[in-house]
């Protein structure tokens, strides 16, 4: 897989019944075997369905093949995407940046300088 690095993205959905915290609990699980690569985001659903999605970096094709071992995810509906711009972790938060910027007519920092206090936002807190 040399040259071939990029991120993907993991987008897994809880069966039927599954509680939201034994969800979060399995994708928390899933996400922490190292072996699939460097997590580089996650995010745990609201609401139903239960369950998250999951961005990686991905570098070797051993650590792409693991994405589709669902492992603690087993009997969920696990989708796995390569992404197109994000060939990296760092690729992944310039794109994320340039998207801000370009559709969102708004740079990170305004946003943060915009941001409202809200005890929810645990990145504000020191």
């Amino acid at each position: 897989m040399a040259g071939r690095r990029r991120c993907h993205l993991v987008y897994a959905v809880a069966p039927d019944g599954m509680s939201a915290a034994d969800a979060n609990d399995r994708l928390n699980e899933y996400i922490s075997d190292r072996r699939r690569g460097l997590i580089v985001f996650h995010d745990h659903f609201t609401g139903r369905p239960h369950g998250g999605l999951a961005i990686w970096d991905v570098s070797t094709d051993e650590e792409r093949e693991l994405l589709d071992d669902p492992g603690p995810l087993a009997g969920w509906d696990v989708r796995v995407h390569a992404l197109t711009f994000a060939l990296a972790a760092t690729g992944f938060a310039a794109q994320m940046e340039f998207t801000v910027e370009q559709y969102g007519g708004k740079t990170m920092l305004r946003l943060q300088d915009e941001e409202e206090e809200d005890e929810r936002f645990w990145w504000r807190r020191g």
